[in-house]
């Protein structure tokens, strides 16, 4: 759920395919927004540091996202931190939090990010 002055939307897709598509098609309507997520990992982080939002709920949060966002300025309230985000069938930490994991920027993380959606089948 994402809500910017009056309008809220809510989203359905998996992982960052939502933060991601708004960052490049409707970046005006992250600035300034209160993001409210399930699981917010450090690539979902990137994408909401990099799309100016200015506020942040996650039911569950990984540490690195949690001090990226921090890092940003961006208010952040969770209900639990931990170490790293697992995959979905919990056999690993998640593929992005792998990827963005040594990036010490969102910046640096957008180019990781980008070429893990692109190797997504449509």
């Amino acid at each position: 759920m994402i809500r910017n002055g009056d309008e809220i939307r809510l989203f359905r897709e998996r992982g960052v395919k939502d933060l991601f598509r708004l960052l490049r098609e409707e970046p005006q309507f992250l600035g300034g927004a209160f993001v409210a997520d399930k699981v917010v990992g450090k690539a979902a982080a990137a994408l909401m540091v990099l799309g100016g939002v200015e506020e942040v709920f996650a039911d569950v949060i990984s540490r690195p996202a949690r001090e990226l966002l921090e890092r940003a300025r961006i208010r952040v309230e969770y209900t639990l931190e931990v170490p790293h985000i697992i995959n979905r069938t919990q056999t690993d930490r998640c593929p992005l939090e792998k990827r963005c994991s040594d990036a010490a920027t969102a910046e640096a993380c957008l180019p990781l990010i980008e070429a893990f959606v692109a190797s997504l089948p449509a």
